[in-house]
């Protein structure tokens, strides 16, 4: 919200330097983002126009001799407004105006000397759009006639604005009126509020208009006065400077008038033609499904069931709390105002200007509930001064349809020790009466506190906190004492689910993939297309979901991570890894469904980025399966992997992932993603392995074996040895097999499966496995011989156990 201080100052003095103003407000809950000052460019001044002449050679230019106070000047100018007698914004050579013709935000030129069509001009007159205080640049700006020659333009034009973050729940600040309510509490100086009394002299208003609300849950109120005889035309200087001075433009009197209030008093308005309107008679009532309506900026918006619209008996004429329709435009020939002040739904009004992508300042006033007295607040203040202004007769009374009255919360209870507890100081019932009243509160006091009255420019206001938080950010934050910690500090709790969560992202992410986090709702047939085993339990259904994609609490994650990627193979092409860890809910039908901790993730596309010296494979099970080990080894957990089934996953690359130290508990899952499966996900990768971790059953595990503790391992210092081994086994044998076996030697530091392969020079119903051992001791370095007499009896377990051969090349 941009506030000028001139606008400001004329309902609150201001006493203090604006940089404290800023701090004062800023500390008050209203943040003060910066200080703008307009208007303020040397080498401008006043000047007056003493002759306009024709150019000698150009038609559409005059030369205009300019009087600037310390002397005369002839500039060349192509304003068709200019004309002998006036005062204007006179540049001198020199001048930093405003780039009238770039599109480029703020780009600035310096005024040079210049030859036009042959003659030199000596500087310029100038527009507000190269004063930089408006859009406008059909013409030049024409100063008061009581402006003195040679004054600086800083000091006539000159402004300073402040412009403030507001926190969406102040309303009644996006109207000056309400900022200055804020400075006078603060400042405890007197608030001058806009006279709103006008004189009506006309008929009756009800005999010339009447208003009907159709569907009142979606207007609250509806007040409207009629004004006959008006004449339209451009706004006293005052008017179009107090909108150009927050950027708006001028465009008739009658509508700054509506604009001006808005932004003054937070009420948004809007005035019909009333002879447009058919039987003086306006209906408001919700749209029919593809009815359409021509708005003011001309263009044609067809319309949904629950958009709101004022209508006349015959069709629309205006989007309620968002734009006016073109059929009902104020216009120069315009005589007879019906003026519209009223207060509609705010979500309502929300939910239509984003649907129909037409946010306007009045929706950012509506879309925060306002409270329906300040409807009548604004409309008597708008036909005040479009009485003042644009003149005619204001008809008796006011049309006052109210279907929301006495729905609203009128008043809080207000315990003063109630204060006490939530600030943890004492604030005398003096200063708390000081405070609320300047903030406009009317109190009630008694024995224990006050029953508060809630103002009707206050739709934040419902509960004893809201009172309290008024008194602490007036008092200001910076001046409640602090209070050191008193007391033992809490004692450290274990949290073994929070810490072992913590340790799996940890580990995953140190393995390269990428955390991503999902919403806790699915629905019934999103995850049926991951293919549930049948045992998983019947869905969790929410009463009241935010909507039809979000209607159950999710059981598995493994919708969500096969959703992460296909959306993102379908924007990216480089390697995709990433995990979630969170809860689903299984609700086994005794009390409270149980939220189960777990962590899944998925690999998909090509195993490395795109590199002359990387692989371009793409991501497969065993990438997978690696992060898994990661995640187990930096746990402390031995776990095997067993062929499995899982109607996920394809058949045959499937592993169940168990804990021999722990009955064989089944910890997890991991494999390739059934094609079945993963082409109902629009992906555009073909395959993807994915894993499933239970941290539940894990932690189970590490508090039945004791494991995941952090203990201490002597470094090694003497040397490794390395040998290959190429085995030839059945194709029924695991490389969990033979990595079991070859471990069970304590000399094995390290056993790794790294080939297999199927097919010629391997005899049918065998495969070829190249296994890679790591011998050390950490008693001796490990001779040759010693190195080869452990070789030959872990090739004498396989071949006993498993059958395997060593491969002859």
């Amino acid at each position: 919200m941009k506030v000028p201080v001139s606008w400001l100052s004329e309902y609150v003095d201001i006493d203090m330097s604006l940089d404290d103003l800023a701090h004062r407000l800023t500390m008050g809950g209203n943040e003060v983002d910066a200080i703008e000052r307009t208007g303020w460019i040397d080498n401008v001044v006043v000047g007056h126009v003493l002759a306009v002449a024709p150019h000698p050679d150009a038609d559409r230019l005059r030369l205009v001799t300019v009087d600037h106070g310390s002397g005369q000047a002839e500039v060349v100018c192509g304003a068709p407004n200019v004309a002998e007698g006036q005062k204007i914004a006179y540049a001198s050579i020199g001048a930093v105006l405003q780039d009238a013709y770039s599109d480029e935000p703020g780009k600035t030129r310096k005024l040079k000397r210049s030859k036009i069509r042959g003659v030199v001009s000596e500087g310029m007159a100038c527009s507000v759009r190269e004063l930089g205080i408006g859009d406008d640049h059909d013409g030049i700006l024409v100063l008061d006639d009581s402006a003195v020659i040679g004054t600086p333009i800083g000091e006539i034009l000159g402004e300073s604005v402040l412009d403030i973050e507001l926190t969406p729940n102040r309303p009644d600040c996006l109207g000056v009126v309400g900022v200055a309510r804020d400075v006078s509490a603060i400042t405890r100086s007197p608030l001058k509020q806009p006279n709103i009394d006008f004189e009506a002299t006309g008929p009756d208003v009800n005999s010339l208009a009447q208003v009907e609300i159709a569907d009142p849950d979606l207007c609250l109120r509806y007040t409207a006065t009629v004004i006959r005889g008006v004449n339209i035309g451009p706004s006293p200087q005052w008017l179009q400077d107090r909108l150009t001075s927050i950027g708006e433009r001028s465009i008739s009197n009658l509508v700054d008038i509506t604009n001006f209030v808005m932004f003054e008093l937070g009420q948004p308005l809007h005035a019909f033609d009333l002879d447009k309107v058919v039987d003086q008679k306006i209906i408001v009532r919700r749209a029919t499904e593809g009815e359409k309506l021509v708005t003011l900026d001309d263009k044609e918006r067809e319309l949904e069931s629950e958009m709101l619209l004022i209508a006349d008996p015959d069709r629309g004429i205006g989007l309620a709390g968002v734009m006016g329709g073109a059929n009902t435009e104020i216009s120069d020939s315009t005589t007879n105002v019906i003026l519209e002040s009223a207060t509609f739904h705010g979500v309502n009004n929300r939910k239509t200007a984003r649907g129909l992508e037409l946010a306007s300042q009045a929706t950012l006033r509506f879309e925060k509930s306002l409270r329906t007295g300040l409807s009548e607040v604004g409309l008597r203040r708008a036909t005040k001064l479009i009485a003042e202004i644009a003149g005619g007769e204001v008809a008796t009374g006011i049309i006052d349809v109210y279907p929301g009255k006495g729905k609203e919360q009128d008043s809080v209870r207000l315990d003063s020790n109630h204060i006490e507890r939530i600030l943890g100081l004492k604030i005398e019932n003096a200063e708390v009466e000081t405070t609320l009243g300047n903030l406009g509160f009317d109190l009630d006091a008694d024995g224990d506190g006050w029953e508060v009255k809630i103002p009707y420019w206050r739709p934040d206001i419902s509960i004893p906190e809201d009172l309290v938080e008024e008194i602490a950010r007036i008092v200001g934050y910076d001046n409640i004492p602090i209070t050191p910690l008193a007391g033992r500090p809490p004692q450290w709790q274990p949290q073994p689910e929070m810490d072992l969560r913590n340790r799996v992202t940890d580990a995953l992410s140190q393995a390269g993939m990428r955390e991503t986090i999902s919403y806790s709702a699915s629905t019934n047939d999103g995850e049926a297309r991951v293919a549930l085993p049948a045992e998983t339990t019947s869905a969790l259904k929410l009463r009241n979901p935010i909507n039809a994609d979000y209607a159950v609490m999710r059981r598995t994650l493994r919708e969500a991570i096969l959703n992460t990627v296909a959306r993102n193979s379908r924007t990216w092409r480089g390697p995709i890894a990433v995990f979630e860890t969170g809860r689903v809910f299984l609700d086994y039908g005794e009390g409270l469904p149980e939220e189960r901790q777990m962590a899944t993730g998925a690999f998909a596309g090509p195993r490395n980025e795109l590199h002359w010296d990387a692989s371009t494979v793409g991501s497969d099970f065993y990438d997978a399966k690696g992060a898994v080990e990661a995640v187990l080894d930096d746990l402390g957990i031995e776990a095997v992997f067993k062929e499995g089934e899982d109607a996920t996953f394809t058949p045959g690359r499937t592993a169940v992932i168990k804990v021999a130290s722990a009955s064989h508990a089944v910890i997890g899952v991991v494999g390739e993603v059934a094609s079945g499966v993963f082409s109902q996900f629009d992906a555009e990768v073909e395959s993807v392995a994915m894993f499933e971790l239970d941290l539940a059953a894990i932690l189970k595990v590490m508090q039945d074996t004791g494991t995941g503790l952090d203990k201490f391992k002597e470094f090694v210092r003497l040397p490794a040895s390395h040998r290959d081994l190429s085995l030839i086994v059945d194709t029924g044998i695991t490389a969990g097999q033979i990595i079991d076996i070859a471990n069970r030697n304590r000399i094995v530091t390290s056993a790794t499966v790294f080939d297999l392969f199927e097919g010629k020079g391997v005899p049918e119903g065998k495969k070829a496995v190249a296994v890679r051992l790591i011998y050390q001791s950490p008693n001796k370095t490990l001779t040759t011989d010693q190195v080869g007499k452990i070789e030959r009896q872990i090739l004498k377990q396989l071949a006993d156990e498993l059958g395997a051969e060593l491969r002859v090349q």
